[in-house]
């Protein structure tokens, strides 16, 4: 579970990445998950678009998609959804 200050930090550092994935009709598929857990671990910090024509609202998306890549949700601003997972390498210079 993440403080109100790390919340925070992660916030401010997920403010200038640009999105790793996006989200539309299809929905979330094996593959998107296998690639936001792949992502996560490089990153510990991803940003996921959530397309217009989703059928997903993007509050409900980031519950899914936390719980599927055993991720922390950070938040949600409009139609884009931020996650944070602590990478498991060793010698990584980890965000939190």
């Amino acid at each position: 579970m993440l403080t109100s200050k790390q919340r925070s930090t992660l916030k401010s550092l997920a403010a200038r990445m640009e999105p790793v994935a996006q989200v539309g009709k299809g929905g979330i598929s094996d593959n998107l998950i296998r690639s936001l857990s792949q992502a996560l671990e490089a990153r510990e910090l991803i940003k996921v678009t959530v397309l217009k024509n989703s059928e997903t609202e993007a509050e409900d998306l980031i519950r899914e998609l936390a719980e599927a890549t055993f991720s922390e949700p950070v938040q949600v601003i409009g139609n884009k959804v931020v996650l944070y997972r602590r990478s498991e390498r060793k010698n990584f210079e980890h965000i939190l």
